[in-house]
């Protein structure tokens, strides 16, 4: 990065010497988790960062006045070269990654997402998988992990929300002014700033790539809002998730194609391409293109070479939800992968067929996902029982393997704890466990959370309810202006919530399969706990439906109309927009997060995690992150987690939180001793905090991808890189050869004999064309009655007399299990290739 140089898009005031350092600390990101960085902007101008959380914005709206009296302001100079000296020290001294590994282990990762959720200063993101790339990114750089991130820079990114006064969702698009943002061109010397180009029908598209500071990670955002470019391409990067599937397309394709091109021109050095949901996808592509065209070589060993560097993480839970585009579209957009690399292997059926099930049905649509599979070396969901789900999901590229088999692993989602903990929470943390308690992936429990006291913890809480009160009825008030109410019923919003009272928090996109109006179902019996004059209740609502989502918009107003009831109004607030600064207060101040999506349709849901440093509880069904966490004394499970017909699951879902509500939840958190304390409560919050808060932090997420994903990736891309690519190529070879020659394979009969506590198996196996060392002949048994699924291999005996290139195999296990269990089979077999993502074959006994 050294080559490159920036420039600011908009001119600041001219800031004097003693603080100009306070523009370079406006263009880092690190203000976002830093709570010293809040204290240090509301005090350059109090009520621009109220409303903004921009320092960029701060600065360029603060008058020359204010700037010159902060450069004589001895108080805030002070704190000026604290803060500074504290950036410094993050910035300077190794993170855990370079304390624990040489910096040669990992050339650097390339994670592509097409949203990322990192401030509301830069409204690049919708929701959830936004804000996990943020916080991505956020611990990358806390760790020191060498790692970019690649994106897109939207005109208007996602809408913003305003719920009119019949409780109807009204979207609006602002422009995202990039002058306004805390990002910059980049600029190389020899080139002036930096574009990339994309060949689309008939034209070449530039993309302008803008860069943010996120500590010690950089994030590349592309835009296509270029007067280079035409109107309509300049519309390219508009919205985010905006315009039909032809915008889709192009976008994804810059994100993809684009977005590896700044890589290649940037960072060379990157080993790991990292896919975030498979809209990126198209980066697979293009890395083996422009391999194949750099060492001279056919697309398809290329891919070969490549494909061991990248891995691809789904958050999708159903097979409906991966984008997927018709086959004339990608032959409209796609052509240059075939022109590029003409007479060196790939025609764009084989390209097709990389996102089809079905390589030969050209009316099956390609599907983003596959291309992400099939093109990756490692393929992870976001909690363990997605992990089960998405093998289920993807088990159509794995004809008659079983779904355990099934190359999906799982990596469960973490948040970036400094983002989302309040000043309060952080103090107490500091004092029990250290200030860089977050800075390394704490494997064992924070212990020392449990000398905290009774009194300190519920001083915290007490805090943060009061914050999240003040907050709902600032919000509120504002609400209730904007739609014209009259002067009194202003003033009634100070009157709704009580910073006393038992607070439950809401808040999520609104649609059908999160089930957001389950607590509604019975109104009566909710009216009833929430008025209960000696045990009372509160609830802070919010979150947006898609603009197309009828059903979500419902949702809203369901609620909004609940709330609306006079008897309510103190005990029920929406509020509208939700967004990260929103999010950020809710989670520091709620006492209980709800959380009722439909198993098992929540991949994750990392929204109850960042409740957890706050010491606020979780109450949910058991899917996403909470299957894995869940413990009684932890927090609440909504339902057994068992199936059924949806209305069924749904009413028994409902009485089950109402139950837990009515019988636990409420009466123990007004369970107080003579001091005033709720003792249970607080042991529950306590053991919430120190057991569940270190688990699902990013920290732990990013060590694991480091060595579960990245580790082994880098060592495998090397090695088939080495030489010119030899290893992939021969790889190549080895899989079309064996891939021609299976059909010749079979498996003859099977003898099973029980000799004490084992099977004996012998198994004679007629290799046909194919060469045995290229073959593992195995005995498998699927999971059945509690017992693992299970695979034993077997060993070549003797050549068959009389046969050609038959063998006979065999074996023994030791089990209770009976032998219609296990089943004969044949399997590629290579040392160095990951099957069975990379070559699906198999053979079972007839």
């Amino acid at each position: 990065m050294g080559r490159i140089k920036t420039m600011v898009a908009l001119p600041l005031p001219k800031l004097p010497s003693e603080i100009s350092i306070l523009q370079s600390l406006a263009l880092d990101l690190r203000w976002t988790w830093s709570h010293e960085g809040d204290a240090l902007w509301s005090y350059v101008n109090e009520p621009l960062w109220e409303r903004t959380h921009n320092p960029w914005v701060v600065l360029q709206s603060t008058p020359a006045e204010r700037l010159n009296s902060l450069a004589c302001d001895q108080k805030f100079l002070d704190e000026l070269s604290t803060f500074v000296a504290a950036r410094e020290r993050y910035l300077q001294t190794p993170g855990w990654f370079r304390q624990t590994h040489a910096a040669s282990d990992l050339g650097g990762v390339a994670y592509f997402s097409m949203e990322f959720g990192l401030g509301a200063a830069l409204p690049l993101y919708a929701g959830g998988l936004g804000v996990l790339a943020g916080d991505f990114l956020k611990t990358a750089s806390d760790l020191d992990i060498p790692a970019i991130g690649i994106g897109l820079l939207y005109q208007e990114g996602y809408f913003r929300q305003i719920v009119d006064t019949e409780g109807a969702q009204q979207e609006f698009y602002p422009f995202n002014e990039p002058a306004a943002m805390p990002i910059e061109p980049v600029v190389l010397p020899e080139g002036g700033w930096l574009r990339v180009s994309l060949e689309l029908p008939g034209r070449t598209v530039l993309l302008r790539v803008w860069q943010a500071a996120v500590g010690r990670v950089k994030l590349y955002l592309l835009d296509s809002n270029d007067l280079l470019n035409t109107p309509p391409d300049r519309g390219i990067t508009a919205k985010l998730y905006g315009g039909g599937t032809e915008i889709r397309l192009m976008q994804e394709i810059a994100l993809g194609v684009g977005g590896w091109r700044v890589v290649d021109r940037l960072h060379p050095e990157i080993e790991i391409c990292h896919v975030n949901e498979g809209h990126a996808a198209f980066a697979i592509i293009e890395r083996a293109r422009q391999l194949a065209v750099k060492e001279n070589i056919n697309f398809w060993e290329a891919l070969w070479a490549t494909r061991a560097g990248n891995v691809f993480t789904t958050h999708t839970p159903v097979a409906a939800g991966f984008d997927q585009f018709h086959a004339g579209l990608l032959r409209k957009y796609l052509p240059y992968v075939e022109g590029d690399v003409a007479g060196r292997g790939v025609r764009m059926n084989d390209v097709l067929a990389l996102g089809r099930a079905n390589a030969n049905d050209d009316h099956e649509p390609f599907n983003m996902a596959y291309l992400a599979l099939r093109g990756s070396g490692m393929c992870m969901g976001v909690s363990r029982l997605h992990g089960e789900f998405s093998r289920r999901i993807f088990q159509t590229l794995f004809p008659r393997w079983p779904s355990c088999e099934v190359p999906v692993d799982y990596i469960t989602n973490g948040v970036h704890v400094p983002t989302w903990d309040s000043a309060e929470a952080d103090r107490i943390w500091t004092e029990a466990c250290g200030k860089e308690r977050w800075r390394a992936p704490l494997i064992a429990r924070c212990e020392n959370m449990t000398s905290v006291s009774d009194e300190e913890l519920w001083a915290m809480r007490g805090k943060g309810r009061e914050g999240v009160v003040k907050i709902a009825r600032r919000n509120l008030a504002r609400q209730l202006r904007e739609r014209g109410a009259d002067s009194e019923t202003v003033q009634m919003a100070d009157a709704a919530l009580d910073a006393n009272v038992l607070t439950i928090g809401f808040a999520r996109r609104f649609t059908e399969y999160k089930r957001t109006n389950l607590l509604l179902r019975d109104q009566e019996r909710l009216g009833r706990m929430l008025l209960n004059e000696s045990q009372p209740v509160q609830i802070i609502v919010a979150g947006k439906a898609h603009p197309a989502d009828l059903a979500g918009k419902s949702m809203i107003r369901e609620w909004i109309d609940f709330a609306h009831q006079p008897r309510f109004r103190r005990h029920v607030i929406y509020l509208e927009d939700y967004d990260l600064d929103l999010a950020q207060h809710l989670v520091q101040g709620v006492d209980v997060w709800i959380n009722t999506p439909r198993r098992p349709w929540e991949a994750c849901g990392t929204s109850g995690m960042k409740v957890l440093v706050n010491g606020g509880l979780n109450c949910s069904i058991l899917d996403g992150w909470w299957d894995e966490a869940y413990d009684h004394g932890l927090g609440w499970a909504i339902g057994d987690g068992g199936g059924g017909a949806i209305g069924r699951v749904d009413a028994l879902d409902a009485e089950s939180l109402y139950d837990l509500l009515e019988r636990e939840i409420i009466p123990e958190f007004y369970d107080f001793d003579a001091t005033g304390l709720p003792r249970n409560w607080l042991k529950r919050i306590r053991r919430s905090m120190y057991e569940l808060t270190p688990q699902f932090n990013g920290a732990r997420m990013i060590r694991e991808y480091v060595e579960k994903a990245y580790f082994p990736l880098s060592r495998s891309i090397r090695s088939r890189m080495n030489e010119h690519c030899a290893n992939a190529k021969a790889m190549n070879q080895w899989s079309r050869s064996l891939h021609m020659r299976w059909p010749t394979l079979h498996i003859g009969n099977v003898t099973i004999n029980r000799n004490g506590e084992s099977w004996n198996v012998i198994v004679p196996v007629y290799m046909g064309e194919v060469i045995p060392s290229s073959v593992q002949v195995e005995l498998f048994a699927d999971a059945s009655n509690g017992l693992d699924p299970e695979v034993v291999l077997l060993h070549q005996e003797q050549a068959i007399p009389g046969s050609n290139n038959g063998y006979v195999y065999a074996g023994a296990v030791a089990t209770s299990r009976p032998s219609d269990d296990y089943t004969v089979r044949v399997v590629p077999h290579h040392p160095d290739v990951f099957l069975p993502s990379e070559l699906p074959l198999i053979s079972w006994q007839r």
